[in-house]
């Protein structure tokens, strides 16, 4: 009879869970919408982004503020940030001229504030979190040796990540994925499903998302620099040097940017497009 009453009350509870969770699920999907986090520019960035009203923009931009204050503050401690003074500046005045176009694809971006440092590493790397925080990393300028032109389209690149609100995009997309997973593990009871699902998330997810991602900053890219006056089709001489430091161990860069054969014809494209934009950039 105990065994009986235990069963009976087991059931009450795993059903009461599962509503629970579903349940859950629904609100959280129904939280996420459809977004424009910019406007299309000559490159014509049109794709509808899905955000979660659980992780909003401001959110993110302290989180990555703070985070990046605590990046700095090591960096100075270990003597490694702004130690060439001719390079800082270099990277912080293409960074300057770019950030001057931003409001090209969103206003609001202008009052951002932004913020660029040059980092000592042997990474080939750069990047910028929500909010404009910004890092290049002189092992990229002392292995790519870029002109100011490639330097443009690498900052402009980062930038346009920051301006599209990517990480956001992710964070949404691994919090829907990670209740998901949690409902179907705690449905099924099974450890190993929870598993399967993150490979299956990572595919319906990371990937596609992250070439579409890599397609949007490229083009956003070329566009801020052209509208400063760098030429964008050195967006593709850069990824071409990039990749020819490949071999066995590929630059920090390429490990997070993937380059697919493709890429080199569309951003040949969209560099094009842009072209009268640079030349009357330049006449100015």
């Amino acid at each position: 009879m105990l065994k009986q009453i235990v069963m009976f009350n087991r059931r009450i509870i795993n059903k009461i869970l599962r509503r629970t969770m579903v349940g859950g699920l629904a609100l959280f999907l129904a939280a996420c919408a459809s977004v424009q986090t910019t406007s299309s520019g000559v490159v014509g960035i049109d794709r509808k982004q899905y955000m979660s009203g659980l992780v909003s923009g401001e959110s993110l931009s302290l989180e990555a503020s703070q985070q990046y204050s605590s990046l700095m503050s090591q960096a100075r401690a270990q003597g490694a940030l702004d130690n060439n003074p001719a390079q800082t500046k270099r990277v912080q005045t293409i960074a300057r001229n770019l950030i001057n176009h931003v409001s090209a694809f969103r206003p609001d971006a202008s009052s951002w504030k932004w913020e660029v440092h040059l980092l000592d590493s042997n990474e080939v790397n750069a990047w910028c979190m929500p909010g404009g925080k910004m890092a290049v990393y002189t092992g990229l300028i002392n292995a790519i040796k870029p002109t100011d032109d490639e330097l443009a389209a690498v900052i402009g690149h980062e930038i346009a990540h920051a301006l599209r609100e990517h990480s956001r995009e992710q964070v949404s997309q691994q919090m829907a994925a990670g209740i998901g997973l949690s409902v179907l593990a705690a449905i099924t009871g099974s450890s190993a499903t929870a598993d399967l699902g993150a490979q299956l998330n990572e595919v319906m997810f990371a990937l596609p998302n992250s070439r579409s991602h890599e397609a949007e900053a490229d083009r956003i890219g070329v566009e801020l620099a052209a509208r400063a006056g760098y030429d964008p089709r050195a967006a593709l001489t850069l990824w071409k040097k990039m990749e020819a430091l490949g071999g066995s161990r590929p630059p920090e860069l390429l490990s997070t940017h993937p380059s697919p054969a493709s890429r080199m014809s569309e951003i040949s494209a969209a560099a094009e497009r842009v072209m009268p934009i640079y030349k009357q950039a330049v006449k100015r």
